[in-house]
This record gives structure tokens, sequence and C-alpha cells, in this order.
């Protein structure tokens, strides 16, 4: 049996802890974990302190993806006590437990996030041939066009290019088409991100678009978080903040190939330290999602 359905069976009807209760708790777990992993595991070698550096993108791919804004240079995060596969893991089967209903195909997937510059809205179609749209923290907003057999309505800006189409591929809101498997994940992500092969920095962005405007299923997502763990390089953040000053523990990413470890800047992706429910990144914070039938409903 996959060990987060597993995890996710055996935890079922156990209720969740207040917390304030589970500071203790979970030191003692660590300490646990990390005295069996000496025991019974052979020692890595030292990690490298990496830190996730920003996206930069364009087209129609940048207008569904959250922005990540940058911190400053040299701001590296203190090191946890926490592991960081211990986070994705426990993420995962968070996840797993997470009750779904799916939504119908002609509704679209609401996100709201908050970033530096305000707060940024998103209505994006199900199935992904409803035209949706985007909301600019400055109250501006552009259109995602629907792709309907093959063809989508061409723009020019904000403005409709009456009687041109361009070619498409649906891009649905509701991600039914990925892995459930953690392992067919990863190579699924591995072989699909925005990067080159083995840049786990690439990688990284895309695990967090993903997450960030997508409704995914539970087995999905737990599929995600669980390919993120098989990630080598990545740190724990313990006492951190999302952009929106919830605190939880945090999860930061390697370099790319090619970044420069003296200008890279930090990027922690913020899981809440007692449910582990994805809640964003120290620059952006996701702070309301759901499903509505028509582009502007909010839930």
């Amino acid at each position: 049996m996959d060990e987060l359905k597993l995890i996710a069976e055996r935890t079922d009807s156990v209720p969740l802890a207040e917390s304030g209760v589970l500071g203790p708790a979970r030191a003692r777990l660590m300490a646990e974990i990390g005295a069996v992993q000496t025991e019974n595991v052979v020692p890595l070698k030292k990690r490298r302190r990496w830190v996730w550096t920003g996206v930069g993108a364009s087209g129609l791919a940048a207008a569904i993806t959250a922005v990540v804004a940058l911190t400053p240079a040299g701001l590296e995060p203190p090191a946890a006590t926490a592991d960081p596969e211990a986070v994705l893991r426990s993420a995962a089967a968070a996840a797993l437990k997470t009750p779904d209903t799916p939504p119908k195909p002609d509704q679209f997937i609401y996100t709201k996030t908050k970033q530096p510059d305000g707060e940024r809205e998103s209505w994006i179609s199900a199935d992904g041939t409803r035209d949706g749209m985007i909301k600019r923290a400055d109250g501006s907003s552009f259109p995602l066009p629907g792709c309907r057999n093959g063809q989508a309505q061409a723009y020019k800006g904000k403005e409709p290019l009456k009687g041109v189409t361009e070619p498409c591929t649906p891009r649905p809101g509701y991600r039914v088409d990925l892995p459930t498997d953690a392992d067919a994940m990863f190579a699924y992500l591995n072989a699909d991100h925005s990067g080159e092969k083995g840049d786990y920095n690439a990688m990284g962005k895309d695990v967090l678009a993903l997450a960030n405007e997508n409704h995914l299923p539970p087995a999905v997502r737990a599929a995600l978080y669980g390919a993120a763990a098989k990630v080598s390089g990545l740190r724990a953040v313990d006492h951190t903040k999302d952009a929106a000053g919830r605190p939880g523990v945090g999860i930061t990413w390697p370099l790319g190939p090619h970044d420069d470890p003296k200008v890279a800047k930090p990027v922690v992706i913020v899981f809440a330290a007692d449910t582990f429910q994805y809640l964003g990144t120290n620059s952006t914070a996701a702070t309301a999602s759901g499903v509505v039938d028509a582009v502007g409903q909010r839930p």
C-alpha cells in the first residue's frame, strides 16, 4: 500500500490537536526521527545551503502563474531543526485527507494571492475551454482565452482581434491529468518543467505554479509534495511567515545550474506548522480559493 495512503487511513479518526500544544510534541517527534535516521540510514554528505531564485516568465504561461517577488540578496533564512523531507511528506499526508468536490467543466477556479504590490485575483476555466481572467493588484485585468477545438481568441493587449484565432492546447484549472504517485509526478516534473533536465530550481517554480492557482485533487496534491521531497538540496526553515504574515515552517529550494550563489535571492515556500497546509511563500500568499460559476464571482 502507498505509504501516504496508509498514513491517511491510520490517522483518519484522530482529531487535530490545537496549535498551542503541538510545539513540544513536534520537537519530540523530530528528535525521534533524527535518532532513527542515525541508527538505520547511511549518513548523507553534508548538504550545501541553497536558496531558490525568482520566476521569470512571459506570455500566457506567466498569466496563469503566481508572481514570485524576490527578497534582498544575502538574507538567507536561519537553519531549521525540522527535516524538509519530513515536512513535505507530512504535507502530502495531510493533502490526502482533504475533502474534495470536483468542479464542473463550466466552472472556474478562483484564487486570491497577496503580493508585495497588493492582491491579485484569478479566474481559471476548470476545463480550460472557457474565457478566464486575471485581475492585477493595480486594478487592471486581462483575459485568459479559453481553448476550444484547438483554437483560442487572439488578443492585442486586452483587446480581442476580430476574427483572429491562434492554435492552442486547453490549460485546465482542474488538474486531473497529473500523476497521483510521487515517483511518477517527479518524473513528470523533471521532464516537463520550464528549465533543462535536472534543473531543480526550475522544477520548484513549476511546483509552486501548480500549488498556487490550480484545483488539484487530493491525490495529485499529495503526489506533488511527495515529488518535491525527492529533490536534492532542500532545506527547512523554522518559524518563518508567508507574505500575509501567517506563521509556519518553510522549505527552500536549490539554485539553478547557471545561478550565481553570491547574488541569488531566497524564496521560502511556507506550510502551516500544525496542519501542514500550503500557505504560499515569503513573498506571495494564497489567501483565498474556491470554485465559482462565473468570472468575477468570489467564493
